[in-house]
C-alpha cells in the first residue's frame, strides 16, 4: 500500500492506529506520521482547486443563482451550521479541554465562538467578503436586498446572517419565513451527513493531538468536495448526521439591520416570493 491508501483507509473507517498497525504491519507512530504528512499534502494540493476563496462578486452571484434554483431562497450565498468533532482529552492540557453536555471532550473555543473567530466569519462581520451589491429579489423592482447566509437560532442575527423568528405563537408570515429558511438550511445539514458518513473518522473520537485533528478535519472536507464533484450526490450518505449548534454575535448596528432584512424576506415570501406548496404550512 502507498501512503495515500493508508490515509484513505483511516479517514473512511475511523479505525484507530492500534488496530491499523496489525493490518498494515507498521508501527503505530509510523502510521500516524504517514497519515499526518499525507493529509497535509492533500490539503495543500487540493485546497486551491476544490475549496477556492470565492472572494469575487461574480462567483458569489453564481453560487446565489444555484442556491435559488435548489432552495427557492434568493440572494443566498450559502448556509452555515456546526459539526461537533469529538476528541479524547490529551494529558496535561489543563482547562483547554472540557467534558461538554454530550459527554465528549472538545476544544473550548470551538463551541460558541468558532464561526465568529474563523477567517470566514471574521470577513463576514468586517464586510470583507467582497459580496455583490444589493439587488432586487425575483418578481420585485424596488428595495434591493443584501446577500445573506442562512443560519439557525444558535447564531446571532446579523444583516448578512438571518436566523428564524424565535418563540411560540408566531404569525403566519413568521412561520412561513422560518419554513423557507429551514428549507434552505437543510443543504448544510445534508452536507454534514454526507461528509460524516463518507469519512467515518468524524463519527468517532479522534485519538490524536488537536493540531492533528485540525488536519484530519480539513482533509475530510477537501476530499468531500473532490469526491462530490466527480461522483455526484448519494442520498444514503445523508441518513445519519450528528450536528451541534454554535453561537455568534455581531455588532448592534448589524443586528438591527438584520431585523429589517429578515422582515423584508418574510414579507417577500408571503407575497411576491411565495411558492405553490407554501399554503400547506399555514
Amino acid at each position: 500500500m502507498v501512503p495515500f491508501d493508508y490515509s484513505v483507509k483511516y479517514l473512511s473507517t475511523g479505525t484507530n492506529f492500534v488496530a491499523l498497525q496489525y493490518e498494515f504491519l507498521l508501527g503505530r507512530s509510523t502510521i500516524g506520521t504517514i497519515i499526518r504528512e499525507t493529509c497535509s499534502v492533500l490539503w495543500t494540493i487540493l485546497q486551491p482547486k476544490e475549496m477556492p476563496d470565492p472572494n469575487n462578486p461574480d462567483k458569489w452571484l453564481e453560487i446565489a443563482n444555484q442556491f435559488y434554483i435548489k432552495t427557492n431562497f434568493p440572494n443566498c450565498i450559502g448556509a452555515v451550521d456546526g459539526k461537533h468533532i469529538r476528541c479524547i482529552n490529551p494529558k496535561n492540557e489543563g482547562t483547554m479541554f472540557f467534558n461538554n453536555y454530550k459527554k465528549y471532550f472538545s476544544i473550548r473555543e470551538s463551541d460558541s465562538t468558532v464561526f465568529k473567530d474563523c477567517p470566514f466569519g471574521k470577513k463576514l462581520y468586517s464586510e470583507e467578503l467582497n459580496l455583490p451589491a444589493p439587488t432586487c429579489l425575483p418578481n420585485t423592482t424596488d428595495s434591493p436586498q443584501l446577500f445573506v447566509i442562512v443560519a439557525d437560532e444558535a447564531f446571532g442575527l446579523h444583516k448578512n446572517l438571518p436566523r428564524p423568528y424565535p418563540g411560540r405563537g408566531l404569525t403566519d408570515k413568521w412561520r412561513i419565513f422560518n419554513y423557507r429558511l429551514s428549507r434552505a438550511r437543510r443543504i448544510v445539514k445534508c452536507t454534514f451527513g454526507i461528509l460524516a458518513n463518507k469519512w467515518r473518522v468524524l463519527h468517532t473520537p479522534t485519538l490524536v493531538e488537536p493540531d492533528f485533528t485540525d488536519i484530519i478535519v480539513k482533509t475530510c472536507c477537501i476530499l468531500h468536495n473532490y469526491v462530490h464533484r466527480r461522483d455526484g450526490y448519494i442520498f444514503e450518505y445523508t441518513l445519519s448526521n450528528l450536528l451541534e449548534g454554535i453561537q455568534n454575535y455581531g455588532n448592534a448596528g448589524a443586528h438591527h439591520q438584520g431585523i429589517d432584512v429578515r422582515d423584508y424576506f418574510a414579507e417577500y415570501f408571503l407575497n411576491a416570493g411565495s411558492v405553490t406548496f407554501q399554503p400547506r404550512i399555514i
